[in-house]
């Protein structure tokens, strides 16, 4: 059994790994298919052919393709994803730091979003059919249909510029994250707790809950160590695939909140088209959403004895 499920383990494993170079790969051909030169783009419609081409064989981008691959790939392997032409410096060196702040802002946000999500889900389940029920069903089904940008400018007018309880952007301290927070964890939290709801009422209904207070359980012992231990199997791939989507999914928050974090460092990498920081971004983001989905899958396999008796 055990070596079973080592062999399943270094199967997901190297599909994760091929996934990976899959994408590089993709990223890697369709940001050179984009029409134009982008040292041309980067000096700016006075610069002579001449210095053009001189500077491209100075990056390589003269060079074939599968030669131009194969070089960032050894790169990538010893850590070396290229310098940023736009701001000049290792590629490494810029997503280190920004990557961080969106690590930060991402684990703020899942906080609040499983946190709410859980106990709005569990409370609305066990109050079935009841007002409160249809409000915070409705508060979910509103916070998951609300674009973000628009939920961080709300938060931004009410709690920053209206009340100046927090401020409006920029992090000098956790009072930053709060907002960025809300806005970016709100629609992940309407997911979790719909999804809470509706597998503690399913559980609810199964036949050992009733052999669970046939025992003498009390109706919290019954709720929480039965009912929403089983049905935090779902939840629990829909909480990994969340995180790595929030690590992601960054873009928006991190404008509107000004925080240099890794989906406005790609912002600006498009802007200017900055193809090294445009890759390592990319495949930075790439990276997480597949250890995501392999964490989500493992903790599935544990927290379920039938999954993991199946592998």
């Amino acid at each position: 059994m055990r070596g079973n499920a080592t062999t399943s383990l270094l199967r997901r494993l190297l599909y994760s790994l091929i996934t990976i170079v899959g994408v590089a790969a993709l990223v890697f051909v369709l940001l050179r298919m984009v029409p134009g030169n982008p040292v041309a783009t980067l000096l700016g419609e006075r610069a002579d052919a001449e210095t053009v081409e001189r500077i491209s064989s100075s990056l390589g981008l003269d060079k074939p393709l599968p030669v131009q691959f194969a070089d960032y790939v050894l790169g990538a392997l010893s850590g070396d994803f290229g310098e940023s032409f736009t701001l000049g410096k290792p590629v490494v060196d810029l997503i280190g730091p920004a990557f961080m702040n969106t690590l930060r802002l991402a684990i703020a946000a899942a906080l609040v979003a499983w946190v709410v999500g859980i106990a709005c889900g569990l409370f609305a389940a066990t109050h079935k059919g009841a007002l409160v029920d249809r409000l915070f069903m409705g508060i979910s089904l509103l916070g998951v249909s609300l674009p973000v940008f628009m939920v961080a400018m709300l938060l931004q007018y009410v709690f920053a510029r209206y009340l100046h309880w927090l401020p409006v952007a920029g992090i000098s301290d956790w009072t930053g994250y709060v907002l960025p927070a809300i806005a970016l964890g709100w629609g992940s939290a309407g997911s979790v707790a719909r999804l809470v709801r509706s597998s503690v009422i399913e559980e609810l209904q199964q036949d050992y809950i009733d052999t669970a207070r046939a025992k003498g359980r009390t109706k919290r012992q019954v709720l929480v160590l039965h009912a929403l231990r089983n049905a935090m199997l779902p939840v629990i791939t829909l909480m990994a695939m969340q995180f790595s989507g929030l690590l992601s999914g960054a873009f928006i928050t991190e404008t509107v909140f000004s925080i240099n974090g890794i989906g406005r460092l790609s912002v600006q990498a498009i802007t200017g088209r900055d193809i090294p920081l445009l890759q390592g971004t990319t495949l930075l983001i790439a990276f997480v959403i597949v250890m995501g989905n392999l964490v989500a899958d493992l903790l599935y396999g544990i927290s379920d004895p039938r999954v993991r008796k199946g592998v």
